[in-house]
């Protein structure tokens, strides 16, 4: 499958990923984006992804511009850095994907590009993008982006927000591990590093695989831990458990850190949680999935009113916010794009004010439960094509489904959304950045959520031709 370019950014295999490709991407960019004059570029720990970035940067200084080299960070602290100076930013990753894939995101001086900017860079890339100039850009590295980003989290919530907690850090192959570990300490907690790897490992907070769940219940039990945390690639994405050891989904993260943010406009996408139009507090808007169609939401409520405490999450935990928010003892600026630290920081400093466990905190929110996994290495056109016939057919989506209740309608906004009577919810998607067909349930408890994942999942897979 070639390497495909999205809103989402470049992906593909890293041996498809030629200079000759990267160098056309990056100058369709800035030919076709406002970039302030300067780009930083920042990178994952995937072996692929330093020769990418240096043809990145040589990209950049041969349109003539100033190349930052903010070497391996977080993709929301290059994100901040470049945004904090009116500047353009390029991240060299693959964020989940395996390690033979890798790719590009790209940002604006406002934020992430948008699908009109998406667009734009097409069409510059078929004219053959930016020319080259006869001064090359000049090149400065920047040490500080991750201090940086550290000082986001302790400046707003203060020395003590995590006194007395034992956090494990799950620090595998995460470019966000020494940078969490030292955000953790600023906050007072005490830092366990874990299973630190030298080889890229995939993680998706998304559908974390069985084995890494044991591992993960094990480390809480055998290290005395209130909590692991930890984050996808690029740490765009969280990762959190309880003191069982057992995960917190994104999008309970999501609601736990808009309310801690008092936030009064919620925007997510339609394969979140339902919980939250039960919270009370939230106006809740739904969108698309994709952190893209998340902001134009969020945008879309900033221009109906500049003052709207607005936020942002998807299922995956990712997290933006759209207004200057108050923390326990200070303020944190607004970070339109993915975050995996807010998510992370703010239920755990909301647990240890209330003196309870993660797991406590979320008992409290509406019994509505979300499980979610994806069949891999599968062809976007296969997944489509069964969602078309699913969709077009009521005989064929009751021979597909299966909740032991009727089927009470269907919800088009991404891929195939069956609610049925008895309140459950399943959900199919092609992914939009990787070769996956995405599965998510909801039900009235984590088991049956669960139970309804795994029923479908051998469905799926078995109808998409590949193995669960």
């Amino acid at each position: 499958m070639p390497p495909k370019f999205g809103t989402s950014g470049l992906r593909g295999l890293v041996t498809d990923l030629t200079d000759d490709l990267v160098h056309a991407h990056v100058r369709a960019f800035l030919a076709a984006c406002p970039h302030g004059g300067a780009v930083h570029v920042g990178r994952d720990l995937r072996d692929s992804s330093p020769r990418i970035a240096a043809t990145v940067i040589a990209a950049i200084r041969g349109a003539g511009l100033l190349a930052v080299d903010c070497g391996a960070v977080p993709t929301p602290a290059l994100a901040m850095s470049a945004m904090a100076r009116d500047h353009a930013a390029v991240m060299v990753t693959g964020s989940h994907i395996p390690a033979d894939r890798n790719g590009l995101k790209f940002y604006l001086p406002s934020g992430e590009i948008a699908k009109t900017d998406e667009a734009a860079i097409l069409a510059a890339l078929n004219e053959g993008g930016a020319p080259d100039v006869a001064i090359e850009g000049a090149l400065e590295q920047d040490a500080d982006c991750a201090a940086r980003y550290v000082a986001r989290y302790r400046d707003g919530f203060g020395a003590q927000a995590l006194s007395g907690l034992r956090i494990g850090v799950y620090e595998h192959s995460s470019v966000a591990r020494d940078t969490l570990a030292e955000i953790v300490a600023a906050l007072g907690g005490e830092v366990v590093r874990i299973a630190r790897s030298d080889s890229f490992i995939p993680v998706d907070t998304e559908a974390v695989d069985p084995e890494t769940r044991t591992a993960l219940s094990g480390w809480t039990a055998e290290h005395r831990l209130d909590a692991i945390v930890s984050t996808d690639g690029d740490a765009d994405r969280p990762m959190v458990t309880d003191a069982r050891g057992a995960l917190v989904p994104g999008d309970v993260l999501g609601p736990l850190t808009a309310q801690l943010l008092s936030a009064r406009i919620v925007v997510t996408p339609v394969s979140s949680n339902t919980l939250v139009e039960a919270m009370e507090g939230f106006e809740v808007r739904r969108s698309r999935i994709g952190s893209p169609f998340v902001i134009a939401g969020m945008e879309e409520a900033l221009a109906e009113d500049p003052a709207a405490q607005v936020v942002g999450y998807e299922a995956n935990g990712g997290f933006l916010l759209g207004f200057e928010a108050r923390g326990p003892v200070g303020a944190i600026a607004p970070l339109m794009t993915r975050d995996a630290v807010l998510p992370i920081v703010a239920p755990l400093a909301a647990a240890r004010a209330r003196r309870c466990g993660l797991e406590e905190l979320a008992a409290h929110l509406p019994p509505r439960f979300t499980a979610a996994d994806r069949v891999q290495e599968i062809p976007s056109d296969r997944s489509m094509a069964l969602i078309e016939a699913l969709r077009a057919s009521a005989d064929e989506r009751a021979a597909f489904f299966d909740t032991g209740s009727d089927e009470v309608g269907i919800d088009e906004t991404d891929g195939l959304r069956v609610g049925f009577a008895n309140g459950e919810v399943v959900h199919l998607r092609p992914s939009g950045n990787a070769p996956e067909c995405r599965l998510y349930t909801e039900a009235d408890s984590a088991e049956r959520a669960q139970a309804l994942l795994k029923a479908h999942m051998n469905r799926l897979a078995e109808r998409l031709g590949a193995s669960s």
